[in-house]
């Protein structure tokens, strides 16, 4: 099944890639305190998302990261169901350590958030590679930070205020100036970690480049 090192490294950031992206959707429910902002705690995941999308785009092109965005896109809508089906059946009274109540409050939420995450997931990696091969085009394998941070500068933009606003503002659990501050505040956050994570991606693309010489010596 896997007939080289490149298959390989292929799976493990799909891997990773998919599992924090279905996180997201399921814990994004729960609204934190940042200071004087509010945020979704299905935020924290991201980061890891765009480590794993560059190096997916240094490694296996436009091509490749657009294929895992469509099928993450589709589990998470599978994950819909399965929560959907999940607050359908009702839980055993008296017996179940969850009661209806109580497990619809966290996973009913998730329902509108994966319903925006899947709009927003989509349009944001669409931006994402599409940013990213713009500038590695005209930089070849030289400025990577620029290409990585200048991507993710762009698509999270629209994924903040996509997001936020399906999954919070229009089924009226936030009022408008809660939903703008927690959108800046949001992406200010993800694109500060973004860029943190800078080295990172460098570390990153060491290894892979590394891993991978090595069945072509």
């Amino acid at each position: 099944m896997f007939r080289s090192k490149k298959d390989i490294v292929f799976v493990i950031l799909a891997g990773i890639f998919i599992t924090n992206a279905v996180v997201a959707e399921l814990i994004g429910g729960k609204l934190i305190q940042v200071g004087p902002f509010v945020m979704s705690i299905g935020i924290l995941p991201w980061p890891v998302v765009f480590l794993t999308t560059d190096l997916i785009n240094e490694y296996f092109g436009e091509k490749g990261v657009k294929k895992l965005s469509y099928i993450t896109a589709c589990l998470i809508a599978y994950a819909f169901i399965i929560l959907l089906l999940a607050i359908l059946v009702p839980a055993a009274k008296g017996i179940s350590p969850v009661n209806d109540s109580q497990f619809y409050a966290v996973f009913g939420q998730s329902m509108w958030i994966i319903a925006g995450s899947i709009i927003a997931f989509l349009v944001s990696q669409l931006i994402d590679v599409t940013v990213f091969w713009f500038f590695k085009n005209r930089t070849g394998e030289r400025k990577i930070w620029l290409r990585t941070t200048g991507s993710t500068v762009v698509s999270q933009l629209f994924d903040s205020f996509i997001v936020l606003g399906i999954a919070f503002w229009l089924p009226g659990k936030i009022n408008f100036d809660t939903f703008l501050s927690s959108a800046i505040i949001g992406y200010t956050f993800k694109l500060g970690i973004a860029i943190l994570l800078t080295p990172l991606i460098y570390l990153g693309h060491h290894l892979i480049k590394k891993y991978l010489s090595e069945e072509t010596e």
